[in-house]
């Protein structure tokens, strides 16, 4: 995955995985600001500007309808040198190299990369993981473009247990 130029067109593992991985609560903050641009856990489950992608017809690939998220954020978001995050999880088996690699697209060209190792992470309990990373920059006129196309910035996320696949999530963005 990390040599993909382009969004996958399918997901690339079943939707449960053998590890029991649940994530709690997931946070983004501008560094700088420490403003909360996003943020989901159990006492937020349906924040503003998320929208899970339900399957209305209940098709074959409903169980995949958690897999892909539709995310509103403030166009600023585009232009931030700097971002927080904070993920919470637990596990049913304990994580060894856990890793998540993220890809960020609009439309087929690669706009950003991100490849976070976790480590070891232990069964049963919750597993706090918090980063500031730099966020390369975007030309202005692409940034227009962004806005001017709801949703053409896409996202596949993919979570690595040693070297296997054990969950794989999609995105779609949308700046106002």
């Amino acid at each position: 995955v990390l040599n993909f130029t382009s969004p996958t067109n399918k997901f690339l593992c079943p939707p449960t995985n053998s590890f029991g991985i649940e994530f709690t609560s997931f946070c983004i903050r501008d560094y700088h600001s420490k403003e909360e641009i996003f943020r989901i856990d159990e006492d937020n489950p349906h924040p503003i500007g998320m929208e899970v992608d339900f399957d209305p017809n209940g098709g074959m690939y409903a169980e995949d309808c958690f897999r892909k998220i539709k995310y509103t954020f403030s166009e600023k978001v585009l232009s931030l040198p700097l971002v927080q995050t904070s993920l919470k999880f637990k596990s049913v088996k304990a994580l060894s190299n856990f890793r998540m690699i993220e890809k960020y697209y609009f439309g087929s060209r690669l706009l950003r990369s991100f490849d976070f190792d976790f480590g070891f992470c232990i069964p049963g309990g919750i597993n706090e993981w918090e980063s500031t990373y730099e966020v390369p920059e975007l030309e202005r006129g692409l940034i227009d473009k962004i806005v001017n196309c709801p949703h053409s910035v896409t996202s596949d996320t993919f979570y690595f247990v040693g070297d296997e696949l054990v969950l794989h999530n999609k995105a779609s963005y949308k700046y106002v």
